[in-house]
C-alpha cells in the first residue's frame, strides 16, 4: 500500500529515522483520513505510536492557537515518551506533557503563556488541569486514548468518563491497544471500526523463541543468576507481581554483582526515570520490574524477557513478551515453572527447556555511565546544548557522548564509562549558556 505524506510528515519521519511505514501505520491513516474516528489493535512494538501521531499531525490547523488535541495514557512514563516523541519529529505545532510528579503550577509556567497545540498526560493530571480551566477545550477535536484497555479498566472508567465529558468537542477518537478490552464504555467511543492487526502475519511474535525453565522456590533465585549470566550482558528485563519481590530480586542480584536496576510504582518518580534511564542508555543491562515496564515503553535491543513470577492474565502475558522482538529484531521470552505444576492455557505448548551453563560468569561491565546535571528546561537547556557542553568543554567525541534526557530541574547524561573522571574534572566551574552547574555522577 503506497500513499501520499504531507510534507510535514515526511520531515517528521525523517527525524525518527523512519524510511517506510508498515502496513499498519498506513492502513491507520488512510481510516483516519476516511473516518473520523477508530480503534487500533496490533501488536506490542509495530510502532502504534506514530499510527496515531501521524493523522493527529494531519487535522492539527497552524492558525489555532488553543488546544487541538488531547492524547491520554495510562502511566507517567508512557506520556514522556510520547512527548519525546512528538518533540523529536520536529513539527511546528507545540505539545505539553502533563503527568504529575510536581505542582500543576510548575507545569503551567513551563508553557511561558503560550498555549499548545496538543496536550499528552495521565487521566487524573490532566483531569486536575481541566477542573481548574488551566487550557480551553472548545477548539479540542480529537482525543487519542493510548493502551485503552488499561485506561478503560473498572478502577479508572469514574475518572476517564469525567476526562471525558470535560472534552465535549473532541467528536473524534483514536482508541489503541496490543490487546483488546472486553466491553469499551459508551463515554469513550460508540460503533466504531476496528482495525485489527493482531493476527497478521507479520507480528512479532513469530520473531520470539520462548523457553520454560523448570526450579523450585528455594532454588529460584538461584537459577535466575545463572539465566542472566547466560545472557552474556545483553539487555533483559525481569518480571515480578509485586513490589516486595522486585526489590528481593533486585537486592540479591546486585550482592552477587550483577548490574541491574528496579523498577515499580513505590519508587520516587526521581528514582523510576533514572532506573529507566540507565537501562535505555546501556549504564545497566538488568531491570527487575513489576508490570509497570509491560506496557507501551519504547525500550531498544531488549533481547529477552524473563517471566520470574506467571503472569496472572493473557493480556498481561502479551504485554510483557511484547518488550522484546521489537521490530524487525529478534528475541526470547523465559517462564519459571515448578515440577508438576502446569502454566496457564495462554503460554505456548511444548516449550523447550531452556539449559543453564554449568558455571557461572558475569558478564563485562557496562561502557556507559551516568552523569547529573543540575540545571534542565526552566534554564532553557536542550539536548543540544547538553551534548555541546561535554564536547566543547569536556573533550568528548561525538560517540563518547550517549542518551540525554532533559527534565525541568536537571538533566541525565550519558557518557563512555572510561572517559567519566576526566570529563568531570574537565568541566568542573565550566558554564553552560553562561550558568554555573553542578556536574557528578548520577546517585543509584
Amino acid at each position: 500500500m503506497k500513499m501520499e505524506m504531507t510534507k510535514i510528515q515526511n520531515v517528521s519521519l525523517g527525524k525518527l529515522g523512519i524510511k517506510e511505514l508498515n502496513d499498519m501505520q498506513q492502513a491507520a491513516i488512510v481510516h483516519c483520513r476516511k473516518n473520523e474516528s477508530m480503534v487500533l489493535l496490533s501488536p506490542t512494538g509495530t510502532g502504534k505510536t506514530i499510527a496515531f501521531l501521524l493523522p493527529l499531525l494531519e487535522r492539527l490547523d497552524a492558525s489555532c492557537d488553543k488546544v487541538q488535541a488531547v492524547v491520554v495514557l495510562p502511566s507517567r512514563e508512557l506520556a514522556r515518551q510520547v512527548f519525546e516523541v512528538w518533540r523529536a519529529m520536529a513539527t511546528p505545532f507545540h505539545a505539553v506533557a502533563f503527568y504529575g510528579g510536581r505542582p500543576l503550577e510548575q507545569e503551567m509556567a513551563s508553557l511561558g503563556g503560550a498555549m499548545p497545540a496538543v496536550v499528552i498526560g495521565t487521566p487524573g493530571r490532566l483531569l486536575d488541569h481541566l477542573n481548574h480551566n488551566y487550557f480551553a477545550t472548545d477548539k479540542c477535536s480529537l482525543l487519542v486514548i493510548d493502551e485503552f484497555d488499561k485506561c478503560l479498566e473498572m478502577g479508572f472508567q469514574e475518572e476517564m468518563q469525567k476526562l471525558v465529558e470535560r472534552l465535549p468537542d473532541a467528536k473524534s477518537r483514536f482508541l489503541l491497544s496490543a490487546t483488546d478490552a472486553p466491553e469499551i464504555p459508551d463515554f469513550a467511543t460508540a460503533g466504531v471500526e476496528k482495525l485489527d492487526f493482531r493476527a497478521v502475519s507479520e507480528q512479532p511474535v513469530v520473531r520470539t523463541s520462548f523457553y520454560t525453565l523448570t526450579t523450585t522456590p528455594e532454588k529460584r533465585l538461584e537459577n535466575l543468576f545463572s539465566l542472566l549470566c547466560s545472557f552474556n550482558g545483553e539487555p533483559a528485563i525481569v518480571f515480578c507481581n509485586f513490589r516486595e519481590t522486585v526489590e528481593e530480586v533486585y537486592k540479591y542480584l546486585t550482592k552477587l554483582s550483577l548490574n541491574c536496576v528496579a523498577y515499580h510504582g513505590a519508587l520516587e518518580q526521581k528514582q523510576r526515570e533514572l532506573s529507566l534511564f540507565r537501562f535505555k542508555c546501556g549504564n545497566s543491562n538488568i531491570l527487575v520490574s513489576t508490570d509497570l515496564a509491560a506496557r507501551g515503553l519504547d525500550i531498544k535491543d531488549v533481547k529477552h524477557v524473563v517471566h520470574y513470577q506467571r503472569a496472572m492474565t493473557a493480556e498481561t502475558f502479551t504485554h510483557r513478551n511484547g518488550r522484546t522482538a521489537r521490530w524487525d529484531a529478534d528475541g526470547a521470552v523465559y517462564l519459571f515453572s515448578f515440577e508438576n505444576k502446569s502454566l496457564p492455557d495462554f503460554v505456548p505448548e511444548n516449550l523447550e527447556e531452556y539449559t543453564l551453563p554449568k558455571r557461572n560468569v558475569l558478564p563485562a561491565n557496562p561502557e556507559w555511565a551516568i552523569l547529573y546535571v543540575g540545571k534542565g528546561k526552566r534554564d532553557k537547556l536542550s539536548r543540544g546544548d547538553l551534548a555541546g557542553f561535554f564536547m566543547k568543554k569536556g573533550g568528548l567525541r561525538a560517540d563518547e557522548v550517549g542518551t540525554i534526557l532533559v527534565f525541568d530541574n536537571y538533566s541525565y547524561v550519558a557518557v563512555k564509562l572510561n572517559r567519566m573522571r576526566a570529563v568531570i574534572k574537565a568541566v568542573e566551574g565550566q558554564k553552560i549558556k553562561g550558568l554555573k552547574t553542578l556536574v557528578m555522577p548520577a546517585r543509584k
